[in-house]
């Protein structure tokens, strides 16, 4: 299978000759052969076919490197990318061209179960429900007992990072609001650390991108640029609910067990049972305060509602509809002046701090500029 290419590569893409047969020695050597979770992939290729979903080129059973026999370099060669977890890949719905992800679910159809309740087309016309959706369910061919869900393909929520103050006062809201939803729906998440919550980045890549090499082109050649969400909006979604736990109205909502992400949950345990929606509460609390208090200045009016959400005690936390609400005031008492501010890296020096103050003023300007034109 070859990869053709939208516009003629750059010339960073060719090697030399000498390059060139040390890549070729490599690639019969078994450099960029399939890993072994990749060739369970190549398996399933024609089932999936058959389905409706394509894979790529690099999994089709006839498969071979596109780069031999030229002077490509196979760095920037679409085949040569390799899969990042065993049991999770892209591929592309035939029927209209939508990018999806296809995950392989062992012995839990609960998780199927509960992910599909919480899709129902009623509660999807619900605009804070934040659940990844269930495009389609079938057994998986490959492994017994085990089936292939299909949902839209989505970013790591921080991947292209926050930009501006106002995106992340947009994903703190989105993400309030759909845990809210989950608990009205007799739902406690369980799991939901930084790895479970997801974007639809499409907006920030009107041409697309590599499902894999995310900054990169489809045809993983040209470096990209991803735009800033807080111009062109993205929605989040909660992932993966496969330790999740569903209650009737009346049962008791407590469980027990030592499975998650997050093990700094105060209350994880395998003996005492505890308030699943509360681990939650403090589970996103601390997503907040690790990957946006702690990496950037400039989001210290998050503190209040952190510190709330991760109490030690419980009791003490806020439920997903009272953080929202305290959230909601914090930002009517004019916590923020400015949602289009750029937040700083912690990590950031100093001439970078001026190039990248320079640039944010610069684009403001241009922002105001623009408005008062059009207005």
């Amino acid at each position: 299978m070859s990869v053709t290419f939208a516009k003629p590569p750059p010339s960073y893409v060719y090697l030399d000759e000498e390059s060139c047969k040390l890549y070729e020695d490599a690639t019969e050597k078994g450099a960029y052969s399939l890993t072994t979770a990749e060739r369970s992939w190549r398996d399933r290729y024609e089932a999936l076919l058959s389905k409706g979903y394509r894979l790529r080129p690099r999994y089709h059973p006839d498969w071979s490197p596109s780069w031999v026999g030229t002077n490509r370099d196979p760095t920037f060669s679409e085949d040569a990318v390799l899969l990042r977890h065993w049991h999770i890949i892209d591929a592309v719905r035939i029927v209209d061209k939508q990018l999806v992800t296809i995950k392989i679910v062992e012995n839990n159809f609960q998780e199927i179960e509960i992910a599909q309740a919480l899709t129902t087309p009623a509660l999807l016309d619900d605009p804070t429900n934040r659940c990844v959706r269930v495009l389609d369910v079938f057994p998986d061919t490959h492994e017994e007992n085990a089936f292939l869900t299909v949902m839209p393909y989505l970013h790591p929520f921080n991947s292209p990072p926050f930009g501006a103050v106002g995106e992340v006062v947009d994903f703190v809201k989105q993400t309030l609001e759909g845990l809210s939803f989950i608990h009205s729906q007799g739902v406690a998440h369980r799991d939901c650390a930084a790895a479970n919550i997801m974007m639809d980045g499409s907006p920030l890549y009107p041409e697309g991108h590599h499902p894999m090499r995310r900054d990169f082109s489809v045809d993983a050649v040209w470096p990209l640029n991803p735009l800033p969400r807080l111009d062109n909006p993205v929605k989040y979604y909660f992932i993966d609910f496969g330790i999740s736990s569903r209650f009737r109205q009346g049962e008791p909502a407590l469980v027990t067990g030592l499975k998650g992400r997050d093990k700094e949950l105060p209350e994880l345990s395998a003996r005492v049972p505890y308030d699943p929606s509360k681990a939650d509460i403090f589970i996103l609390g601390n997503l907040y305060k690790k990957e946006i208090l702690e990496k950037y200045h400039g989001v210290d009016f998050l503190w209040p509602l952190v510190s709330a959400m991760t109490k030690r005690e419980p009791k003490s936390r806020p439920d997903a509809r009272f953080a929202l609400t305290f959230f909601t005031v914090l930002l009517d008492n004019n916590v923020v002046r400015n949602m289009r501010w750029r937040i700083r890296p912690r990590d950031e020096s100093i001439p970078e701090r001026v190039v990248y103050d320079t640039v944010a003023m610069a684009r403001e300007t241009f922002y105001q500029l623009k408005r008062i034109v059009s207005s």
